[in-house]
């Protein structure tokens, strides 16, 4: 892919998000956005390139919660132990944060099964994130588990934020967040 793809791509997904935002569970204004179907041809391809965003995106906030360094067992005031809470708070974060692109990827997942196994795969890696389940057990029963979390954390208000040290404030705002 060159550079050019990339941008035209990136382009296309921003309209399509753009135009969703007015109503994220409506479908996808595919048609109407000027270059979606020569880009990715149908509107499933789409949704797994926003589902791969989602993704980036989501990664950047669980590395910015859990792993920093002032969760780093040598640093002072380091050391958290409670995974389940950051990783919740880096779902809220980025749920907030990119509310449109998280329903639309809700809205459309029931109707587009080749969205299931990159949704399994962020469900996993929440649940090994969060010490809720280990990398070796079952990849369907982690998912669950995953599901499980998900759907208490939907449920759930977000934490109020927490102090972090100058150090981990920074690092977060240098974090990759979509």
């Amino acid at each position: 892919m060159s550079w050019n793809d990339f941008y035209r791509r990136r382009d296309v997904m921003e309209a399509v998000l753009r135009q969703a935002r007015r109503a994220p569970d409506a479908e996808l204004p595919f048609a109407g956005i000027e270059g979606a179907e020569e880009v990715f041809g149908t509107e499933e391809q789409l949704l797994q390139a926003l589902q791969h965003k989602w993704t980036q995106v989501l990664g950047g906030y669980l590395r910015a919660h859990v792993a920093g360094p002032e969760d780093a067992d040598e640093v002072p005031g380091g050391g958290e132990s409670d995974h389940v809470d950051a990783v919740s708070r880096a779902w809220h974060e980025a749920a907030r944060d990119h509310a449109t692109l998280r329903a639309v990827l809700d809205a459309h997942l029931p109707r587009y099964p080749a969205l299931r196994p990159m949704h399994d795969a962020e469900l996993r890696m929440l649940a090994i994130t969060a010490g809720l389940a280990e990398p070796y057990e079952p990849r369907d029963e982690v998912a669950k588990v995953g599901a499980a979390f998900v759907a208490l954390l939907r449920n759930q208000a977000p934490a109020p934020a927490r102090r972090a040290n100058p150090v981990g404030q920074l690092l977060r705002k240098l974090a990759p967040a979509g």
